[in-house]
């Protein structure tokens, strides 16, 4: 009687730890539709179903022909859904879509761009938040990223812009061959040297770009009379960027100072004497380039914008994007070594996060407390 009584205790507890050994499986799994599909699967199922309904995405891009021409042939056959891309200047999209903005016209639904073209929209009201539109595991888990999520917009919690790119050095000094040597422009104190005046290019640092990226860099490290001297070169300043590179092709320039890869592209091909200079002495900082992801405030393709910012952060949209931009992904996954034949060099192959942290010169927090002061520091010597 006794054995028997032991048996059937031992068979209900058996049975209740069963029970919750189930449970906390079911727990733990993801959870699944009618058809064995995980959430995130319906949902992609769905903004994808619903994108479609809608036709088309629009985005602002970097001034880039190649992005616009390679990123065309890439998504509409992929998802079947038209993509009308904008190439231009950040400071020029983002002058465009504020202005539609308050006149209430409804036309980007995503932007790519660099850090203080960024900010000044999310701190206009100009943006929707990123993360609430992240589906794949892919792209929401932190642990696929080199240093976790990094949000442009660091100070505040609303998590408008998403970071992907993460360089060693900020792009953006290149020299003529046939007028300078790179053993002449080790420092950025050779720059200062007589024989260079009237033969500089400087993009605007007046409004976001690499040219404030450097400029700011300047002003941070070698203060405000260094830039005094700099501007005393006669620095030919302008914001039209392919105008700067054409002037560098021709030799009416020797160096530039705040012009990428990207506006180069087309002369590199062509066999231009337009060569990228090493790191200066002085060093670079950290940047992200054109890097930054975010969607427009009501946008008129909603389902478009989510399924494209989650296209661009997936596997396959970064090692797109890093080969067509020769810029370097966070992403753990995709390889970015290679990006060294082309000068640049990946934060996540060499740099530890806190020396990235310490040297970068972007995310909101740097953009207020050095690219804004610099900024206006230009505006007041640059007539």
């Amino acid at each position: 009687m006794r054995k028997s009584l032991r048996l059937k205790q031992t068979f209900k507890l058996s049975r209740v730890s069963v029970g919750i050994t189930l449970a906390v499986f079911l727990h733990l799994q993801p959870v699944y539709g009618a058809e064995g599909k995980a959430a995130w699967q319906i949902d992609f199922e769905r903004t994808l179903a619903a994108a479609k309904k809608e036709g088309k995405v629009v985005v602002a891009i970097p001034p880039s022909s190649e992005l616009r021409k390679q990123l065309e042939a890439a998504f509409k056959p992929k998802f079947g859904i038209d993509i009308e891309l904008v190439p231009a200047p950040g400071p020029a999209n983002a002058s465009r879509i504020a202005s539609e903005q308050k006149a209430g016209v409804r036309y980007f639904d995503a932007l790519i761009v660099g850090t203080g073209t960024a900010v000044s929209l999310a701190h206009e009201g100009m943006l929707e938040p990123v993360e609430p539109n992240m589906i794949p595991p892919e792209v929401k888990d932190p642990k696929n990223w080199w240093g976790g999520h990094i949000w442009e917009d660091n100070v505040s919690t609303k998590r408008f812009l998403y970071s992907f790119i993460a360089e060693v050095g900020t792009g953006g000094l290149w020299y003529n061959p046939d007028l300078a040597k790179a053993e002449e422009l080790r420092s950025f104190d050779d720059f200062l040297n007589p024989q260079w005046k009237g033969k500089i290019g400087l993009s605007d640092p007046r409004v976001p770009g690499s040219g404030q990226s450097l400029w700011s860099f300047l002003w941070d490290i070698k203060g405000e009379a260094y830039l005094k001297r700099l501007v005393q070169q006669n620095l030919f300043v302008s914001r039209d960027l392919r105008q700067i590179g054409d002037a560098l092709a021709k030799g009416k320039l020797a160096i530039s100072i705040g012009v990428g890869y990207s506006q180069y592209e087309p002369f590199l091909k062509s066999g231009l004497p337009v060569r990228q200079l090493p790191t200066p002495t002085e060093g670079l900082p950290a940047s992200n380039g054109f890097g930054i992801v975010g969607i427009v405030k009501d946008p008129p393709h909603p389902n478009g914008a989510k399924l494209f910012i989650n296209w661009l952060l997936s596997k396959e949209g970064q090692d797109f994007y890093g080969k067509v931009m020769k810029s370097s992904t966070r992403r753990l996954d995709v390889d970015t070594r290679w990006l060294l034949d082309y000068g640049t060099q990946a934060a996540k192959d060499s740099l530890m996060l806190e020396e990235y942290n310490r040297v970068r010169n972007h995310l909101e927090d740097k953009y207020t407390k050095v690219r804004m002061p610099a900024a206006n520091f230009a505006e007041q010597i640059l007539k």
